[in-house]
């Protein structure tokens, strides 16, 4: 039985596939070839290769019949001596040559930045722009990155639109400078004393007075409250400060509120400023309804056992929990006509 070996097409193709692999493979030897020999290696045995044999072919072509060792070694000190020096004449003559183009093209460079004073530039103006960097870098032999020169513009346009990154960097700058700046000022002001008038309430009033920072908070007054008021009060002496609560114009203040907050925010309560401290009553002679009471409480220390059993009575029946979103009218002057 035969086998099938396909048309003549198909054996044609494959022939012609086999011979394009060869080809390619020879291209590929032919190229590893090639790299091998311009290796840096390579072109340094050529170069000492290169200098040897034309000191060689030098005593050759000056030598002529016999010569004793020690002409024949002068000799060849001579020849290597001048072959030195011409070679070193020649790298000085290379090495000016790369300085010319070097300064050539930074003369082309500031002549161009001198002359252009548009705020555009052509593409071909550009692509010189790179060639010369290019020439520069290399004939300096330095590994530089690229730097993008900054076009000019002209003066007369008006670019305080456009986006400027120096100016964003600036701005950034000075932004972070002035925040470290206000957040100084504010440490300094949380740090400053002030005294605090308070009355602990247990149905009736016992006024004291405490030294606090501005920078703390309601649970550290009330901790210091408790420390004072503990050997008068026994209902106090197993107390904590978790059981206590502070009352400052009808507002119970939670306790992770500090002073500072309630000063920086002007806070107001129900019957007065949240923000001051001391006691004191309207004392102006004449009352004006538009202007609001400048009256300041003592806060009261309150345990919350006592306000739970008398939440119902005046005056905690009108205490609620304080929420700085919400306003709270001060009620009009008692005096006022139109109440």
């Amino acid at each position: 039985m035969t086998e099938y070996r396909g048309g003549h097409v198909e054996s044609g193709r494959a022939m012609q596939l086999i011979k394009k692999r060869e080809k390619e493979k020879e291209e590929t030897e032919n190229r590893k070839r090639k790299m091998v020999e311009n290796t840096d290696a390579a072109k340094i045995d050529n170069k000492f290769a290169a200098h040897y044999d034309a000191v060689e072919q030098q005593l050759k072509t000056s030598t002529i019949g016999l010569v004793t060792l020690d002409e024949m070694k002068a000799k060849q000190v001579d020849v290597i001596a001048q072959r030195e020096r011409d070679m070193a004449q020649k790298q000085k003559a290379e090495r000016d040559a790369v300085q010319a183009e070097i300064n050539r093209a930074e003369e082309r460079r500031k002549f161009r930045t001198d002359t252009s004073k548009l705020s555009f530039a052509f593409d071909d103006d550009d692509e010189e722009e790179e060639q010369e960097a290019a020439v520069v870098e290399e004939a300096a032999d330095v590994v530089v990155e690229p730097k993008r020169r900054r076009i000019g513009m002209d003066p007369s346009v008006d670019t305080s639109f456009l986006p400027d990154k120096d100016k964003e960097d600036e701005e950034k700058r000075l932004r972070e400078q002035l925040r470290i700046e206000w957040v100084a000022k504010q440490e300094i002001l949380k740090q400053e004393p002030m005294e605090v008038v308070f009355s602990y309430w247990d149905g009736a009033g016992h006024r004291r007075s405490l030294t606090m920072r501005k920078g703390h908070t309601i649970q550290n007054f009330l901790q210091k409250c408790l420390d004072v008021l503990r050997s008068e009060f026994n209902e106090l002496r197993v107390a904590t400060v978790d059981q206590l609560m502070y009352v400052k114009e009808d507002m119970i203040i939670p306790q992770h509120y500090s002073f500072y907050d309630l000063i920086v925010t002007k806070a107001r309560g129900k019957t007065g400023p949240l923000f001051e401290f001391d006691v004191h009553e309207d004392v102006r002679l004449v009352h004006d309804a538009k202007r609001e009471k400048s009256e300041s409480h003592a806060g009261k220390v309150v345990l919350r056992s006592w306000y739970e059993r008398n939440k119902h009575i005046f005056p905690s029946s009108r205490w609620e929990p304080y929420d700085a979103g919400k306003k709270y009218d001060t009620p009009k002057d008692k005096h006022d006509p139109t109440a």
